[in-house]
C-alpha cells in the first residue's frame, strides 16, 4: 500500500535539519563528559552517523504514536522531542532528568513523548513492542508501534518470538532495523547467513518496507510514512536502514583506531554524511539558504552549552527520590 508523502517544504527540511545538528552536537559533547566523568556509568552509546535514520522516521508519526528503541536513544529521544536540558540532566544523573537521573544514559523514556526506552538488554524491548502495539490494537486506537533496533539483535531470540506474535496478530508496528553493518565488534557477514536482514519479514509472513538509504532523511521518511501507514491498517512491516556509526560501539570501542577495515568503512560512510547530505539538498533547492544554516549550527550549539549547564547547575536526587516510584506486593506469608 502506498501512499503519497506530504510536500517536503523548506521549513520542514530546515527543522530535520536543526534536528540532526543537534543530535550530532549533542552526542559530541556527551562524550567530552564522560571522558571528563561529568557522565558516569558502565558505557556510552551514541548515535553520531544514525541521525537521519532517526529524525526521519519519527517525523512519520505522530505524538500518540509510541516509540521504543535500545540504548543507543540519546538521539532518538531528541528527535522525539524531549527537552535536551532535561536528557542532558538524566545523562548526569540528576535529579531534573527526564527519568529522574535514575534511568541514565541507557534507560531513557519519556511518558509525555509516549518514547518508552531506553533499554540495556539486547533485543529486550522487542516483546514490549510488540505488547504495546496489542494494546493499541485491542482498544482500537489509531496509532502505531514504531521499533527500533540495532543489526546485532536481529539473531535474538526475542526479534524472532516478538514479530511472529505481531505477524500472527496483524499489530501496528514498524519494526526498523539500523544495520550499520556492525554489530559491536562482529561484521554482519559473519553473524548472519542473510545479511539482506529485511528479508526476513518473509519468515513470518509480514510486508517488507524495503532497504533504505539510512543517511538521507528524506528517504527514511518517506519509506517509514507508508509503512506507518500499512501498518495502522493491516499489519507490522519490517523496514533495513543502512547507515553507520561515526564512533565505536560504545566510548570504550576504539575499532575505528585498530581496524582496517572499518577505519577504511568510515572513511567511506563519512562522505556520505547525514549533516552533509541533507545540507547539500537545501543549498541546491534553495538559493541564499547557506546563512540560515550557519545559523541553526550555531543556535543548536547554543542549546548543548544551555543544556550542560542546566545539568551541571541541578541538584543529585535525594534519598526519598530514590526510593520513590518504588512498588512492594506483599507475599502470601506476610
Amino acid at each position: 500500500m502506498a501512499v503519497q508523502s506530504p510536500t517536503l517544504d523548506r521549513a520542514r527540511l530546515l527543522d530535520w535539519y536543526h534536528q540532526i545538528v543537534l543530535i550530532r552536537l549533542f552526542e559530541n559533547t556527551c562524550d567530552e563528559l564522560y571522558k571528563d566523568k561529568k557522565i558516569t556509568g558502565v558505557y556510552l552509546h551514541l548515535y553520531s552517523g544514525h541521525e537521519a535514520t532517526g529524525v526521519g522516521a519519527l517525523a512519520a508519526l505522530t505524538e500518540n504514536d509510541h516509540v521504543i528503541t535500545a540504548y543507543r536513544d540519546h538521539g532518538i529521544a531528541l528527535a522525539r522531542g524531549v527537552d535536551p536540558k532535561r536528557l542532558m540532566a538524566e545523562m548526569m544523573g540528576k535529579r531534573t532528568g527526564v527519568s529522574g537521573g535514575k534511568g541514565g544514559s541507557m534507560h531513557l523514556a519519556s511518558r509525555e513523548h509516549n518514547f518508552w526506552g531506553g533499554y540495556a538488554i539486547v533485543g529486550g524491548h522487542f516483546p514490549l513492542a510488540t505488547g504495546i502495539a496489542l494494546k493499541v490494537k485491542y482498544m482500537s486506537e489509531p496509532n502505531v508501534v514504531l521499533c527500533f533496533m540495532g543489526d546485532g539483535a536481529t539473531n535474538n531470540g526475542y526479534f524472532h518470538e516478538s514479530l511472529n506474535m505481531s505477524a500472527i496478530w496483524d499489530l501496528p508496528v514498524v519494526w526498523l532495523i539500523e544495520n550499520n553493518l556492525v554489530g559491536m565488534g562482529t561484521r554482519i557477514e559473519d553473524s548472519s547467513g542473510q545479511t539482506e536482514l529485511v528479508k526476513r519479514a518473509v519468515a513470518y509472513g509480514m510486508k517488507e518496507g524495503g532497504r533504505i538509504d539510512g543517511q538521507d532523511v528524506t528517504k527514511v521518511y518517506e519509506a517509514v510514512s507508508q509503512a506507518v501507514e500499512y501498518a495502522k491498517t493491516t499489519g507490522p512491516v519490517l523496514i533495513e536502514s543502512l547507515t553507520y556509526r561515526y564512533k565505536g560501539h560504545g566510548v570504550s570501542d576504539r575499532s575505528y583506531d585498530s581496524r582496517e577495515d572499518m577505519v577504511s568503512e568510515l572513511k567511506t560512510w563519512s562522505e556520505r554524511d547525514p549533516l552533509h547530505v541533507l545540507r547539500d539538498q537545501l543549498v541546491a533547492q534553495f538559493s541564499g539558504i547557506e546563512g540560515e544554516l550557519d545559523q541553526i549550527e550555531k543556535d543548536a550549539a547554543a542549546a548543548v552549552q544551555e543544556a550542560v549547564k542546566f545539568a551541571e547547575d541541578s541538584p543529585a536526587p535525594t534519598y526519598e527520590d530514590l526510593i520513590n516510584n518504588v512498588y512492594i506486593g506483599r507475599g502470601i506469608y506476610d
